[in-house]
């Protein structure tokens, strides 16, 4: 009788124990790939308008274009940090502008058509930058508007699909049949 209850308290029991020793096995498993997801993170593509942003707030505070550059290059590390550098450090060797952003990832293109009057003509670039920031923003808001409305005209049909027979089961079908047996019922 006890080895039965013994058997009985296990079976009930060992569910709990295995899904605690799953459970540390996957914080064992996430402590190991934090570090590495952080890493991956980290270097992720950035955003052009957080460029055009930094570097605005560089130029702002009084840096030359290529220290502007260096400065947001030193903070973003990474593959963009690097592009950036590259672009500073030619741009402070005298290269010219066209070469300077050879390169340079296609997503910086906004940002060098931005400063590029400033370094051509010594306009201030302060507005361009916004400008240019302000602009890439309202096109990415114009995009998802437009893709939003793509969205609602593709789902009318699958709701539909769903939302007709749900309709006519719930909503038609109990009104038939009180019907059709009061007409029975009354005839």
């Amino acid at each position: 009788m006890t080895g039965t209850l013994a058997l009985l308290a296990g079976t009930a029991v060992l569910p709990w124990v295995l899904s605690a020793h799953r459970a540390r096995r996957r914080c064992a498993a996430l402590a190991v790939a934090a570090p590495a997801a952080r890493e991956a993170a980290a270097h992720e593509a950035v955003d052009a308008t957080v460029v055009l942003e930094l570097v605005g707030a560089a130029v702002r505070a009084g840096a030359g274009i290529p220290r502007a550059l260096a400065a947001v290059a030193e903070s973003l590390g990474g593959p963009d940090g690097v592009a950036l550098t590259r672009v500073a450090t030619a741009l402070r060797l005298g290269a010219p502008w066209g070469a300077a952003w050879d390169g340079a990832p296609a997503r910086f293109a906004v940002v060098a058509g931005a400063l590029r009057p400033a370094w051509e003509e010594g306009a201030a670039p302060g507005s361009a930058l916004t400008a240019a920031a302000d602009e890439l923003r309202r096109a990415r808001r114009e995009a998802t508007r437009t893709a939003a409305g793509r969205l609602g005209v593709r789902l009318v049909l699958p709701l539909g699909t769903c939302f007709l027979p749900a309709f006519l089961l719930v909503g038609l079908v109990p009104v038939l049949l009180a019907l059709g047996s009061g007409v029975l019922g009354g005839g």
